[in-house]
């Protein structure tokens, strides 16, 4: 489709201008020879370092504004097809009790067929409880071994199932559009550290890249924290492969193996934000090595853009905290490229924090007043991801979750 072309293309470009900024780092700091007023002398290794990860972050910054306002330009949610009664809900969780009741006590009247997925027996009002068989057997682990045990034993006569996470709190439901896959936004509340709710707030802006994955023969990721699938869709690719994002990699084996076709609905999820720093960290490095090791299964061109983003989500902490105070002295030392690009990409984390604020609503004043802490909150942000590419995790581990407000 044409959008597809114009994404592509896009990509392409913003690769072209990473590797344009690595080649000007090889003519000189800064593509132009250190002034005679310059005192001070950096490494070579430094300097490659710098313009390496300032040429791959403008990369993916170029991508991120081609996908969010060429290809998903005016994109609005599709007009609701399918009422609540066409929907079958399914909670996932381990043992937390508390936490599940409070997320079924926030659906909709009108959502009826409510089942809870459990490790352990769990008693939830509101809700028919099923504990996963210790005897159970199948190729995915965890959360994926829960949801296709799921799948398999749970009947339903329901045209989509809904598959909320176990702090998932409705915020509106009224219905579901015409689509293969439907998700559902989410907006993390915080329940511990400061720091890791502003993380999750400044993902929230970068996230507005999903309004262009409608428009994209397969989208980017998934949250499957709120994502409703269709249920012969579901039947069709099934859960059933041994996988850290279970939720992103059945997106992409049913877009690349049946041809579904994606939403991004207007219901929104109140989900947690990770309630402390090492929390976070170990959420954002199982999606890291995850989202690695899933990409096997796009095709080439997907699989390079989904390996450079994490590699520049990884290293975007070096922008703010390394490149810009040292552009600074840029201005003799490595000269006025350089001090432009950092300065640039700053404001671009800037801005993708600001732009997460904005869904906030009530809380958007408080919010944006923390905006200083942007160059922390990349760091934050990005953590975990450096973890997940150079240790990935063994197996799954669930984040934890307070119940909290």
């Amino acid at each position: 489709m044409r959008t597809e072309r114009v994404g592509l293309i896009g990509v392409a470009i913003a690769l072209l201008v990473g590797a344009l900024l690595a080649l000007l780092s090889g003519t000189g700091p800064g593509g132009a020879p250190a002034t005679a007023a310059s005192t001070v002398s950096y490494p070579p290794l430094l300097k490659w370092v710098l313009w390496g990860t300032l040429g791959l972050f403008a990369a993916v910054a170029v991508a991120w504004v081609v996908l969010t306002y060429v290809v998903g330009a005016g994109y609005e949610p599709p007009p609701i097809e399918y009422g609540p009664e066409t929907v079958q809900v399914r909670i996932l969780t381990v043992d937390a009790e508390s936490v599940v009741q409070r997320t079924v006590d926030s659906l909709p009247d009108a959502l009826a067929d409510v089942h809870v997925v459990a490790e352990e027996p769990l008693d939830v009002a509101g809700a028919t409880v099923h504990a996963v068989p210790d005897a159970f057997e199948c190729t995915a682990v965890r959360k994926g071994r829960a949801i296709e045990w799921a799948r398999r034993e749970l009947e339903t006569d329901r045209e989509f199932v809904l598959y909320l996470d176990e702090d998932s709190l409705v915020e509106s439901f009224e219905g579901l559009p015409d689509a293969d896959v439907v998700q559902l936004q989410e907006r993390p509340r915080r329940t511990g550290s400061v720091l890791s709710h502003l993380a999750d707030v400044y993902r929230m802006g970068v996230q507005l890249e999903q309004r262009a994955f409608a428009r994209l023969s397969i989208p980017l990721f998934a949250w499957g924290g709120g994502i409703a699938v269709r249920s012969e869709l579901e039947d069709a690719v099934t859960w059933d492969r041994e996988t850290l994002v279970e939720d992103t990699a059945f997106v992409w084996a049913a877009f690349e193996e049946h041809d579904a076709d994606f939403a991004l609905a207007s219901a929104v999820c109140r989900n947690e934000a990770p309630p402390s720093l090492y929390e976070i960290a170990q959420q954002r490095r199982r999606w890291a090595a995850g989202n690695l090791q899933a990409a096997s299964m796009l095709p080439a061109r997907y699989r390079l853009l989904t390996r450079i983003r994490n590699c520049a989500w990884a290293l975007s902490p070096i922008v703010t905290l390394v490149a810009v105070p040292l552009s600074l002295l840029g201005v003799v030392v490595y000269g006025g490229l350089f001090v432009l690009l950092s300065a640039l990409l700053a404001a671009f984390t800037v801005f993708w924090y600001l732009r997460g604020v904005f869904v906030y609503g009530r809380e958007r004043l408080t919010l944006a007043l923390a905006t200083p802490l942007a160059p922390l909150v990349t760091v934050v942000h990005s953590m975990g991801t450096v973890a997940g590419i150079l240790a990935p995790p063994d197996g799954f581990r669930v984040t934890t979750k307070t119940g909290g407000d």
